[in-house]
């Protein structure tokens, strides 16, 4: 029970509800036991006034007895239904406090976990995959809820009850309340371990069930590779065996499950065999009147609920704390790039890598090494490189994604770790390698970085970008729907987007990490004219695998296996006749940005 101590502060926190909760149990609990008493008093009056009634055959005293015994019997049966009803009315208020007490905790932990996930560094993405991430804020939370809920409240009704039946069962007859309390913990132990059967098998459905839901999803997002290599028959096969498999699995949940009511019925029955047996030897002996068998029976149906619900509620207790046990894991997760200083400031745009080193965390492949270079406020600079050589890791280290492993970076003059993180990011617009675009209208992720912006400078960021005439060419402009990671749009105009996107907050630090290499040479060449006006009076790095986006930069490095090979301007690089001239001679031999 250690990891679900965590849920205490959300106890706490809504105390006031558990509190009610308990007391309209106890209250509930209360008006379902006086119906067994009135039962006794209804049977007994019923076997004590009967040979009255038959000993006044042929008299008008009869018709009286009769009259006063059917009204005494008729105000016992409306007291029942009273109280029936009004045990109904408090155990829908027990429901509306604890189980809505749960939900307000689930409500809360889910919005805690994703808060967190939200602080959670680069690398923490990159050890752990999206559906675990889900699995953890959802499935997760949802098991747990279900101790803080139900189980919590079956429990605490199961407590109140057993002390508040129990001890009056002992006072009418202790020999009675053994035996008929002897089937109902072999009843507890059998639905417990029933349930662990039956939650390991309904597990192991869901994972078929979601290792066929991914098969599908796969066969149906590649049918045009199925069709091109002709693998629809084996594909078929490869499902027809998923199928089988989740099939499989689910007739043997339902034997457990066909077993398991039957179970129950046969040991509640158990104990009302054993009652009544036993009762009867105890009337006879004059122990006890009929009304005391038929009020221990009464009791034994309300105590069969609670201690059923005891296995159930050890087996949610235990599926809770591994849930909570795999939340705690993350919410434990502390982010490692946290602000030394807090310094909010309005940035000028220098930059400065001081021998700069970086090992990434998760793999401990090594990106960069000793990294040294400069940049002035309102300079660009263009990072060139082959696949692999570290150009994204500078533009992370830069946006402070990643911490470096060694040497230090300074923007203005200040160490980047001061920096208050999220004032550092406001003022920084990137646009990155692999585009992300939000499942919104275009005007909707154009303006992602400042939902303040008007409509002119919407359209303004759009045109910088070449975008313009693709957004006319849509039936609603600028509210189209872009649908999931922008898949209506084309790999081009999702760059251009991004471009727009990242220009439109206005940054004083521009990174645009390749993000020409989906777009064609002549939509490159008017995207980098119109950057030539965007990247005035701001620092820009540009990062990219193409010559051709470096001629706009004041300075230019390449970079080779995470080291600098060479830099210097373009004319300079073109004219010592290196890698650079290489790459240009290969790439852009014929093309000259006008």
């Amino acid at each position: 029970m250690k990891e679900l101590y965590y849920l205490n502060k959300y106890l706490f926190k809504y105390r006031y509800y558990l509190i009610l909760g308990t007391l309209f149990i106890i209250v509930a609990n209360f008006f379902g036991i006086v119906p067994a008493m009135i039962v006794r008093h209804s049977f007994d009056l019923v076997q004590k006034n009967i040979s009255i009634y038959k000993s006044f055959e042929g008299f008008n005293l009869q018709n009286e007895t009769y009259e006063i015994f059917a009204g005494s019997i008729l105000i016992y049966g409306i007291i029942i239904l009273v109280m029936a009803l009004l045990k109904g009315v408090f155990m829908f208020f027990m429901r509306q406090t604890i189980i809505v007490m749960s939900r307000h905790i689930e409500y809360d932990l889910k919005n805690e976990i994703f808060d967190h996930y939200q602080t959670l560094p680069t690398s923490f993405y990159r050890r752990n995959n999206t559906g675990d991430l889900m699995a953890r804020i959802s499935e997760d939370v949802g098991r747990v809820r279900m101790y803080i809920g139900p189980a919590m409240m079956y429990g605490i009704n199961m407590v109140t009850l057993f002390l508040m039946v129990i001890p009056f069962m002992f006072t009418i007859n202790p020999k009675l309340t053994l035996y008929s309390l002897i089937p109902l913990p072999l009843l507890s132990m059998s639905i417990y371990f029933v349930n662990n059967i039956i939650n390991r098998r309904s597990e192991e459905i869901q994972r078929s069930l979601s290792k066929l839901s991914t098969f599908v999803q796969e066969a149906f997002s590649g049918i045009r590779v199925l069709k091109a290599f002709v693998r629809e028959e084996e594909s078929a096969l490869e499902f027809d065996k998923a199928s089988d498999d989740y099939k499989d699995k689910s007739l043997k949940l339902t034997f457990v499950t066909a077993l398991f009511f039957p179970l129950i019925l046969a040991l509640i029955g158990l104990s009302v065999i054993i009652t009544v047996f036993v009762g009867s030897i105890e009337v006879m002996g004059g122990a006890l009147s009929v009304g005391n068998i038929a009020e221990f029976i009464i009791y034994v149906n309300m105590l069969t609920w609670p201690v059923t619900s005891l296995g159930w509620i050890t087996s949610i207790v235990q599926r809770a704390e591994a849930s909570q046990k795999r939340i705690n894991e993350f919410l434990n997760t502390k982010n490692d790039i946290v602000s030394q200083s807090n310094i909010s400031a309005q940035l000028e745009g220098s930059i400065s890598f001081k021998n700069v080193s970086f090992f990434y965390p998760d793999t401990g492949i090594r990106a960069l090494r000793g990294i040294n270079f400069e940049m002035k406020p309102g300079e660009s600079i263009a990072i060139i490189g082959t696949t692999g050589s570290g150009k994204s890791t500078i533009a992370n280290l830069v946006s402070r994604l990643y911490d470096v492993s060694s040497g230090e970076i300074f923007i203005d003059g200040i160490p980047i770790k001061d920096y208050n993180i999220s004032s550092l990011r406001d003022q920084i617009g990137m646009v990155p390698q692999d585009v992300f675009l939000f499942s919104d209208t275009i005007k909707g992720n154009i303006a992602f970085g400042n939902a303040e912006l008007t409509m002119e400078q919407i359209e303004k960021a759009a045109a910088d970008a070449d975008l313009l005439d693709n957004i006319g060419d849509f039936p609603k402009g600028f509210e189209t729907r872009v649908g999931e990671r922008g898949i209506t749009l084309s790999g081009g105009q999702k760059q251009r987007v991004s471009i727009a996107r990242a220009i439109a907050k206005n940054p004083k630090i521009l990174i645009l990490d390749d993000a020409l290499s989906a777009v064609d040479t002549k939509t490159e060449n008017r995207i980098l004219n119109a950057l030539k006006i965007i990247m005035k009076g701001r620092t820009s790095i540009i990062i990219s695998h193409r010559v051709s986006s470096a001629q706009l930069a004041d300075k230019v490095i390449v970079l080779d296996d995470g080291v600098i090979i060479e830099q210097g301007t373009h004319e300079d690089l073109m004219g010592a006749e290196g890698s650079y001239r290489d790459l240009y001679d290969r790439q852009l031999a014929t093309e000259v940005v006008s």
